[in-house]
């Protein structure tokens, strides 16, 4: 038993359950397949547009699961046109599971399920079906048993590949079997998981607010140094530019393209796709600070060298800005790889005698230039950074000297942030293995919950097994 869990007593009696996967389950424990716990699997309806009229009705798409929680989001659904014959055997019931049967990505979704709990009227889109629990079913503890199949894989044996889609054979994975307590232990099963879930989530979700934090105060760091400078002291004039402010006296206001040789993006032309060569970055591949290597496609070293000019091959030094997409991530080429980008990527060769590339880094990615950035981006539905615009837009130029200082400062400051941030990611990988694993021992009989009572002052909780130095460093990011 994990240590998360030692608190826990196991059933004084086990048995074999005869499925290899499952190993041996408490006696007084059954086994059957998922199909004799719900009613079928009914898939959903995509119907019309909405007219405004008495069938309107809310759709619950794949969009709308909230996993993590293994419910559904607080908003934000789509209403759709549904006439009373296609809605009939279709309408959601409160306590009803939902479960992706379509979807498509590397990674597949396909599988997972969360449970309907709200009271308006909904059916489900063609991409989601609903399963209703039979009598003698605890929808909660279904929901958890179905969650921990999906997360041990049990699904992917009845996944289908069609044309970059994969669809649940839903007959087939009804067949799967499972092992199920009496019906009061399945309610007390629930009622204990979602009370330690829910502390483990409060847990996880402090992790990511003072992640949040973090990051707010980096931005702070970056944004006071290349505008304001580390001088606290230093005299400030205007800069007459009204986005800018004041800035320190002895600085210098450029634009952009003074302090670059050169400006463009990446090539536009069709490039071939290779299992090695070069890398081939887009926009997706553009994370503030760094390039993400592991994400990018290659290309052959034929058409790396024959189809691509200069521009679109970056060089150590040189600064890449996604300009469609996700608009304005900024990063330094600091790698000896050979690399090219595609036009979603704007490429920025400084001028080393006008301005420090590492400055240049840091103020681009900074709050003011980021949000410059986005006010000036063009287009109607959908916005692009154009480098003409990017070329006249103002910034902050110290003497060479300090911009390296101010480097020097917000790489100290970031690293401390980053020592701070990847204990948080820590604490929360940590949190959501124990909250996956206390699912599955509850579920498959590992741990003994017939006595449990949800406890007053709610102090004793898995949750708990985690420090205090791992969940709560507030202060520390405040210093």
């Amino acid at each position: 038993m994990a240590a998360g869990q030692a608190k826990y007593r196991p059933y004084p009696a086990y048995k074999p359950s005869g499925v290899e996967w499952l190993g041996d389950i408490p006696e007084g424990w059954g086994t059957f397949q998922f199909k004799r716990t719900v009613d079928g699997c009914v898939n959903g309806f995509w119907g019309d547009n909405p007219d405004g009229g008495t069938n309107d009705t809310i759709v619950v798409r794949v969009a709308d699961f909230d996993r993590p929680k293994l419910s559904l989001v607080d908003d934000g659904y789509s209403v759709r046109s549904i006439r009373p014959s296609e809605k009939a055997n279709r309408k959601l019931s409160y306590g009803d599971l939902l479960i992706e049967k379509s979807g498509g990505g590397e990674k597949t979704l396909v599988g997972q399920v969360v449970q309907f709990q709200k009271t308006f009227e909904a059916v489900t889109s063609n991409f989601v079906a609903k399963m209703s629990p039979l009598e003698h079913f605890d929808s909660s503890f279904l929901t958890y048993a179905f969650h921990t199949a999906y997360s041990i894989n049990l699904n992917l044996r009845s996944v289908k590949q069609s044309t970059g889609i994969q669809n649940l054979d839903s007959n087939a994975y009804l067949s799967e079997t499972w092992t199920f307590p009496p019906l009061s232990e399945q309610t007390k099963i629930a009622a204990f998981l979602d009370h330690e879930t829910a502390k483990i989530d409060g847990l996880i979700a402090k992790q990511e607010r003072l992640i949040a934090l973090l990051e707010e105060k980096r931005q702070a760091v970056i944004s006071h140094a290349v505008t304001k400078g580390l001088d606290k002291s230093a005299p400030l004039r205007p800069s007459g530019i009204d986005w800018l402010g004041d800035v320190p006296a002895h600085w210098r206001i450029g634009r952009v393209g003074l302090v670059c040789s050169y400006i463009s993006y990446g090539f536009t032309n069709p490039m071939p796709t290779t299992d090695a060569g070069p890398y081939m970055l887009t926009a997706a591949d553009i994370e503030f600070g760094a390039v993400n290597y592991q994400s990018a496609r290659r290309t052959s070293d034929l058409a790396f060298r024959t189809k691509l000019s200069p521009k679109s091959k970056p060089e150590i030094g040189d600064i890449l800005i996604t300009k469609d997409g996700t608009l304005g991530r900024v990063a330094l080429v600091r790698d000896e790889e050979e690399i090219c980008i595609s036009q979603s990527i704007a490429l920025l060769r400084v001028d080393p005698d006008e301005i420090f590339p590492e400055y240049l880094e840091s103020l681009l990615s900074a709050e003011i230039y980021q949000k410059k950035m986005i006010f000036d981006a063009g287009g109607t539905t959908i916005k692009h950074i154009y480098i003409s615009i990017l070329a006249r837009m103002n910034l902050t130029i110290p003497p060479y000297e300090e911009q390296k200082m101010i480097c020097d400062t917000v790489k100290l400051r970031s690293r401390y942030f980053d020592q701070i941030d990847n204990k948080a990611q820590s604490a929360i990988t940590l949190l959501k293995e124990r909250r996956t694993a206390l699912i599955s021992a509850a579920v498959t009989g590992k741990i003994d919950l017939r006595d449990w009572q949800a406890p007053e002052g709610a102090q004793n909780s898995i949750a708990q097994d985690i420090s205090k130095q791992e969940i709560d460093q507030t202060k520390e990011a405040s210093a």
